[in-house]
């Protein structure tokens, strides 16, 4: 199972059927095209700290148990205009993305942490093109 199986079957409404699962499909494209261009780990770890929640980002990245974030400490920490412009990309409301990223940011970092350490640049050459069955 690859990194993209393993995060949309862990984040309800990626994969399969259901309200949301297509929504949550683009706006996890859009997360992970965000997270691959060089320095935006580094940056959301800055962005993080910066906001007073290293320690939720750390236990993402650690192997214990993933600290929930809320929609406003999404809004907080990645900024409301990046929170707008996913939200534009997706088609859907800021709210409705501040309220989804806060399900899937946990679940990407964690993946993308194996081992409990986060990767300089992740590959994300294998991502992109499975991410094409979920959106079919």
């Amino acid at each position: 199972m690859g990194l993209l199986d393993q995060i949309a079957a862990a984040v309800p409404g990626v994969a399969g059927k259901g309200q949301g699962t297509g929504v949550n499909a683009v706006l996890l494209q859009q997360l992970m095209m965000m997270l691959s261009k060089p320095g935006a780990l580094d940056n959301l770890l800055a962005a993080f700290r910066g906001g007073g929640l290293g320690n939720v980002l750390q236990s993402w990245i650690g192997t214990g148990q993933n600290l929930p974030i809320s929609a406003d400490q999404v809004r907080t920490v990645l900024g409301a205009g990046t929170v707008s412009e996913l939200a534009k990309q997706v088609g859907i409301g800021e709210s409705e993305t501040a309220n989804a990223l806060s399900s899937l940011l946990p679940h990407v970092v964690d993946k993308l942490a194996p081992g409990g350490k986060l990767p300089s640049q992740p590959d994300f050459s294998g991502l992109m093109s499975s991410l094409g069955k979920l959106l079919s």
